[in-house]
């Protein structure tokens, strides 16, 4: 009897597992814009919490994807606290539906879901039959509990464990909270509670003391999900969770009146218990709604803004816990490409100064910047082979790899930086040696080029915008104009016999020749857009004659 309950909780959970992975594969980034637009006042934000939760039956996975976008900058706690309880909300108005006997349209939803996922040509279509399959398995478990709980009625050794738990309804409370937790789910916990209640099992004093347990324990998996997290991220969970044991707090010692008043409205008694689950998350959002700025700053003063340091290879955006949802999981892999980027940026930023003034120290730095370089890259690497584990859309397949090509690339003008233009440069000091001023401006124009085209790069890269691909090929060709007449300038200065100029002629010729190389790394990111947008000749060879 006790494996058949298990095996219902564990089918349960299974379920509500389907539905939140099937619904954010197939709507994940535009659940993701819907949460971004609903930042600027705390009613909106609340409901678009309410409704993301209802589609995702998770409130956890509506707390991720807030916490993803306190993680880029994108959003203020205070907001995304009126997405969490508008997310408690959405869980609470779920249980309402899912505790109606619907066990019949499990057979029927089973059936809808196999045949849309076998006949589904697109990923979305079986994206959501497996979401519908998973609606399935909840009304299935939930049908499986309430039967296999029936004959536990008449064992007398559990009815005297759970008159034992009664009378302390703190201990009942902590240990429903830690079930919760370890289950992943208040959704479910309070579900089974309703069920045990509705069977006779559970007063319903023990019912609302397990509520509240299942309600704190709720909002622990959101805190262990971002320990690791940024202060800005971690805020989120924490300031829910304390508007959560605040709620249980008030409620705990006027449990015994408020079951009379519960008990008072009629009804049977599961439903009085999804009741209650649902009035304290309202009471919740009603009292806090307004309150969530001075929560914010409240959790500002806790957990302050930790120093960004600029130079350290820990990746900052790279969430696993997103990796299931790969629209989100594809945005954090785009925003630590583009801090990798910025690296990049600020280490060719730097060679010209080494170039021009000698710098040791310079030097040194832009050398230990390769090596940032060199941890995110492997970082983005390995984060993106896990996500290609997950079943990807043709779309977010392609994104994978214009990330990952970008990301070599980049490593590459990292090395190309770091082993060759500044062992260059480290000849150049260890000889005393100075180019001539034309030609340390030519170097100088054609670097501050090659930084332009860096930074249209990386607008090509996030924007995928055609023109801009374009323009950004059109650059190369710009590019390699300009180097060859630098060249060609520094050939003329040696026929003239400028002592400058003969001292660092192959210094200056190998120069010119990494930065052509850098350019070409950085112009490649156009070639798949336009490849797509037909916009290329499959070759540039003239056929035979």
């Amino acid at each position: 009897m006790l494996l058949k309950l298990l095996g219902g909780v564990a089918l349960l959970l299974w379920g509500m597992r389907m539905v939140e992975t099937g619904i954010s594969h197939a709507f994940g980034s535009g659940l993701r814009k819907l949460v971004g637009g609903s930042m600027r006042h705390p009613v909106m934000a609340l409901f678009v919490g309410l409704g993301v939760t209802g589609l995702l039956q998770s409130s956890t996975a509506t707390a991720m994807i807030t916490a993803s976008f306190a993680r880029q900058g994108l959003v203020q706690t205070a907001p995304a606290l009126a997405v969490m309880l508008g997310a408690d909300v959405g869980t609470s108005l779920v249980v309402q539906v899912l505790y109606y006997d619907l066990s019949w349209l499990s057979p029927l939803l089973f059936l809808i879901g196999v045949v849309g996922y076998k006949t589904g040509r697109s990923t979305v279509r079986q994206n959501v039959s497996r979401a519908i399959i998973g609606l399935g398995m909840i009304l299935l478990a939930l049908s499986q509990i309430v039967s296999v709980t029936e004959p536990l009625r008449g064992a007398s050794p559990f009815h005297d464990l759970l008159r034992l738990l009664s009378i302390e309804p703190i201990v009942l409370l902590l240990m429903v909270a830690v079930l919760t937790w370890l289950a992943h789910s208040s959704m479910a916990m309070v579900l089974l509670c309703a069920s045990l209640t509705s069977g006779g099992l559970l007063s319903l004093e023990a019912g609302l003391a397990m509520v509240l347990g299942a309600n704190l324990g709720g909002g622990l998996p959101q805190i262990t999900a971002t320990l690791g997290s940024a202060p800005e991220v971690r805020r989120i969970p924490f300031g829910n969770f304390l508007f959560k044991i605040t709620g249980v707090a008030v409620t705990l010692p006027l449990l015994t009146p408020l079951t009379e008043y519960v008990a008072s409205m009629g009804d049977v008694p599961g439903r009085q218990i999804v009741h209650f689950h649902m009035f304290f998350n309202l009471g919740l959002a009603t009292v806090f709604l307004f309150l969530t700025r001075p929560v914010a700053n409240l959790l500002q003063y806790w957990l302050p803004d930790a120093e960004a340091r600029e130079d350290s290879t820990e990746p900052r955006y790279l969430d696993l816990s997103a990796i299931e949802n790969p629209a989100l999981a594809l945005a954090h892999a785009e925003r630590e490409t583009l801090r990798m980027g910025d690296v990049v940026e600020r280490m060719l930023d730097h060679t010209i100064t080494v170039l021009r003034t000698n710098d040791r120290t310079l030097l040194e730095k832009i050398e230990r910047m390769d090596d940032t370089v060199d941890a995110l890259y492997q970082a983005i690497k390995f984060y993106l082979t896990d996500l290609s584990r997950e079943p990807l859309n043709e779309k977010e397949s392609l994104r994978t790899t214009e990330i990952i090509s970008f990301t070599i690339n980049l490593e590459h003008i990292g090395d190309i930086i770091d082993k060759n233009l500044m062992e260059l440069a480290a000849t150049k000091i260890r000889n005393h040696l100075q180019f001539s001023e034309e030609g340390l401006r030519e170097l100088s124009d054609l670097h501050h080029h090659l930084l332009e085209n860096l930074k249209l790069g990386f607008g090509v890269f996030m924007s995928g915008d055609v023109d801009m691909a374009r323009r950004l090929l059109r650059e190369k060709a710009t590019f390699r104009r300009l180097e060859r007449s630098a060249a060609e300038n520094h050939l003329n200065r040696l026929r003239v016999k400028r002592i400058e100029s003969i001292d660092t002629s192959s210094l200056h010729m190998d120069i010119l020749n990494e930065l052509k190389r850098i350019n070409s790394h950085i112009t490649s990111v156009a070639y798949p857009i336009l490849e797509q947008a037909g916009a290329l000749f499959s070759s540039r060879l003239k056929p035979d004659a």
